[in-house]
Formats: structure tokens, C-alpha cells, sequence
């Protein structure tokens, strides 16, 4: 999306919310913005503390982070009013959207300039693991570090482009599995801890900028589709005057201003492996949508408990969302590029 689309949408969004604040709850005094376990606490501390300082000035409203140990925490937490804003991915978003009353407004633009990030399968640079055919030998021999549930490049993608779609349950095809988050994850495979776990081009930079030495003993042995990249959502019941100041800043952070000012922001961005915002809506979760019903699809027809009418009425009742899902697919606009 040009820069003038954005600081249009930018403009369009603080002026139509703003002429809702007659009626609205006053803008809050502080923010709780909901920050997911990728890595260690302190790992994200350090990165994420000087945009939440950013966002405190320019809102003017506190903004305290909101850290849990796992993808559930930040959804049960937005759930219950303790999160006003979270960074998810696109999978723990589905859950927010759907059981926490929460709404994507914002999407995440990698540092490089790319649309969305890549899930990965990452083992050690020594190991003889070379390809998805080598890690579906399904021998009982191999340790598997999987994702969070909750998480989209962890969980979701492999589970359905490396296993559903070659008929792999990971129960049934590695000695061990085990669920982690992604800096655990990496970690694990470069010290030989797992033969294979999941990862991300995201956190895989990362890790490249923090801990280069570690970084350089994994190699990446499959690549996901493209995934869309990461959304930020807020509650729907967020003071509008308030969520007038949160798209303002979004849409603007790292655009518009002094250059001094501009350069220091886009450091700050650079850090969390960002570039400016773009504008987004739950839309984004079409695709993710998709892999969750052609998940839960394989499934049904793979479970022996049920009777052949059973799987064909259920499977015809995931037809039919994924054909919705497709015709509301086909219905939304295309971005600019």
C-alpha cells in the first residue's frame, strides 16, 4: 500500500472514530498491551520496552506490557478486560477475534519489506535431516520440538502442510514431541536437543542479530507459503477516543515526523524485526481460517469412531464454511502495492 493510502487511512480512521467520542467512555488513563512468549521475558523487554514508550508519549496514556508464558494467557487476559491491545500471530488472533471480543486494526510489515513471514523446520547443520521426505520417515527415531497450539507458524502451518496433507499424525511419527515456543525451539535444535523443530524467518533473524554463534549452527530443511504477517488487535469495547489515538500512532509511527525523530523510530522498529504498520482487519485471517477447517477436515476423515454418514455430514458441514470462506475471500479488495 502506497504511503498516501496509508496516511489517508490514518486520517479517515482518527476522523470517523473521533466524531464517535461524544458518545464514548472517556479515553483511558493507561493501555495494557499484551505481548506474546515468543522468547524470554527479558529478551522481550528489552526490545519492545522503547515503542511502548513511544506509543505512552504519543497517546498519552500509559502504557503498561502485559506478559504471559504462553499464547492462552494474552487471549484469556483480553478475554477478561486485563489487555486493551496484543501483538499475536495469526492462529492465538483467530482465538482473540473469536472468544476474546477482540478486532485486528493493524498488520505487522517485516523489516525487509516482505507482505508476511515463513514458517520453518530447522534442525542442526550437521544433521542428515535434509528435506520433509527425511523428517516423514516416521521411523520412531527422531525427537520433534513442535509450536505452541496457539501459535500460527509453530503449530498451525506445519501441522497442516507437513503432516495433514502427507496423513502424518507427529504422535505416531517421532520417538518424542514436545510443545515450545519458538526462541526454546531454535535453541533446542542448535544444541542437538531435537532433531527437528519448528521456527519462523522471524524469529530466526532475530536470533541471528542476538545470538549469531547459536544462530549459525541451524539449518533450515523446509519453508512454509507465505503466512500474512502478524496483527495487531484491540478489544471492541476500547474507548473509541482512545482507539482514535491507537491508529493514529500505528499508522503514523515511523512515517511522519522530524527525520532525527523518523530515524529513531524506525531503529525501534528495526529491533523488533519491523518496518511501518500497515492498515488491516480481520479479513487477514481468511487464509488461516482455511488451514484450521482443512485440518479439523483431515481429521474427521481420518477418525475410525466415526460411521461413513457421519464423516460425509460433517465433512459437507467444513465444505460449506470453506466455500464462504472462499466467496467472502474473493469479495475483499485488493491492497495496493
Amino acid at each position: 500500500m502506497q504511503f498516501r493510502s496509508l496516511v489517508a487511512v490514518a486520517a479517515a480512521a482518527t476522523v470517523s472514530l473521533s466524531a464517535l467520542t461524544a458518545q464514548a467512555a472517556e479515553k483511558p488513563e493507561e493501555l495494557n498491551f499484551g505481548i506474546i512468549s515468543t522468547e524470554s521475558t527479558q529478551n522481550l523487554k528489552t526490545i519492545w520496552e522503547p515503542f511502548l514508550a513511544d506509543m505512552e508519549e504519543q497517546t498519552g496514556m500509559e502504557v503498561k506490557p502485559f506478559f504471559a508464558t504462553d499464547y492462552a494467557g494474552i487471549i484469556e487476559a483480553m478475554r477478561f478486560g486485563k489487555v486493551d491491545i496484543a501483538w499475536y500471530g495469526n492462529k492465538s488472533a483467530m482465538e482473540a477475534v473469536d472468544r476474546a471480543n477482540g478486532s485486528i486494526f493493524a498488520q505487522t510489515v517485516d523489516v525487509e519489506g516482505n507482505p508476511g513471514y515463513w514458517s520453518l523446520l530447522v534442525t542442526h547443520k550437521d544433521s542428515a535431516l535434509e528435506s520433509v521426505d527425511d523428517v516423514l520417515k516416521c521411523d520412531g527415531s527422531l525427537n520433534f520440538g513442535y509450536g505452541d497450539p496457539n501459535s500460527t507458524s509453530g503449530f498451525l502451518v506445519p501441522s497442516y502442510y507437513v503432516f495433514a496433507q502427507n496423513g502424518v499424525d507427529p504422535k505416531d511419527c517421532f520417538k518424542t514431541v514436545r510443545n515450545a515456543n519458538h526462541e526454546t525451539n531454535l535453541v533446542a535444535a542448535a544444541n542437538k536437543q531435537v532433531d527437528v523443530s519448528t521456527n519462523n524467518t522471524e524469529n530466526l533473524r532475530r536470533m541471528q542479530k542476538t545470538h549469531p554463534d547459536m544462530a549459525k549452527d541451524v539449518k533450515v530443511i523446509w519453508k512454509s507459503p507465505l503466512i500474512p504477517s502478524d496483527p495487531i488487535v484491540w478489544r471492541n469495547d476500547l474507548a473509541d477516543p482512545a482507539k482514535a489515538e491507537v491508529i493514529k500512532f500505528f499508522m503514523t509511527y515511523g512515517r511522519i515526523g522530524a527525520q532525527a525523530e523518523l530515524d529513531e523510530e524506525l531503529k525501534v522498529l528495526s529491533d523488533l524485526g519491523w518496518a511501518p504498520f500497515q492498515p488491516s482487519s480481520n479479513a487477514q485471517l481468511i487464509p488461516i481460517r482455511q488451514l484450521e477447517l482443512f485440518k479439523n477436515r483431515a481429521k474427521i476423515a481420518g477418525n475410525e469412531n466415526l460411521s461413513e454418514q457421519e464423516k460425509k455430514d460433517q465433512i459437507a458441514e467444513i465444505d460449506a464454511q470453506l466455500d464462504a470462506l472462499k466467496d467472502l475471500a474473493a469479495k475483499q479488495p485488493k491492497s495496493a502495492s
